[in-house]
């Protein structure tokens, strides 16, 4: 038996990057899907990947802006009327924003920042939860960053975004473990996805690559890490396996933020 066989995972930002590797690993294991995005597009890619991967996968898509409360409770109840229960959620969509010195970063892109990165995690929370309250089980997994655990520079919104993320992380896992609900994050460091991709080319816009290479040379592996390594994780922290993981932030990032 598959390890989520019978069961509904939610996925926002399932329209590419980790989201969509997640949303094929946890197929390829029996779930079925409701993936959100705000584009249609990338929802569209994600199915194809999922079919290619488990062509007997049931698989629902919603198009939402996940910092807008309408769209958060549209994802929600449509999953609810065409599954009928959730029992993971991974909280995953996001953006990085532009990089800059705080001084010049500019209080409108703070806001977009957060308005998506920190406001849309806690809607997101904020409806699941209670559901998987109300049902007495699930696994919620945030996506936070390397970024939410320690400073990285030239990211002022998104640092703050994610360091509030483990915030809601270990504040929620300590209400809901009691109902039998889990929740936790990952951190994930340098993790080759069109966000990262973009990152670079903002580094380096001639070049992207070239910046790439020299940015990896700091983390123990001297490599990326691949979306697939990412979901594999997810896919643990989403299942029964890690049934007495609650509040944990697991770094996965090669061994970088721990060194010195």
């Amino acid at each position: 038996m598959a390890r989520f066989d019978g069961k509904t995972i939610v996925i926002t930002g399932g329209g590419s990057g980790l989201g969509r590797a997640t949303a094929v690993r946890v197929a390829s294991e029996g779930a079925q899907l409701a993936l959100v995005d705000i584009s249609e597009e990338g929802l569209a890619a994600s199915i194809d990947a999922v079919r290619e991967a488990a062509p007997d996968a049931t698989v629902i898509t919603v198009v939402a802006d996940v910092s807008k409360e309408s769209d958060v409770e549209a994802y929600v109840s449509a999953t609810i009327e065409k599954f009928g229960r959730i029992d993971g959620f991974f909280n995953n969509a996001g953006i990085e924003g532009k990089q800059n010195l705080t001084e010049s970063f500019t209080n409108d892109e703070f806001q977009r920042v957060l308005s998506i990165n920190l406001s849309g995690a806690f809607l997101g929370l904020e409806k699941v939860l209670a559901h998987m309250r109300e049902q007495k089980s699930g696994s919620v997994v945030n996506t936070a960053s390397v970024g939410g655990i320690r400073g990285v520079g030239n990211q002022s919104g998104y640092a703050a975004a994610k360091h509030g993320v483990v915030g809601l992380t270990r504040n929620s896992a300590i209400e809901y473990g009691e109902y039998g609900v889990r929740v936790n994050a990952i951190a994930p460091g340098a993790i080759w996805t069109p966000m990262v991709e973009n990152s670079m080319k903002q580094l380096d816009p001639e070049n992207p690559r070239k910046a790439a290479e020299q940015f990896i040379q700091a983390n123990p592996t001297k490599r990326y890490g691949e979306a697939h390594e990412i979901a594999a994780v997810v896919a643990f922290l989403l299942s029964d396996d890690s049934s007495y993981v609650n509040a944990a932030v697991l770094p996965i990032d090669g061994g970088q933020s721990a060194k010195y």
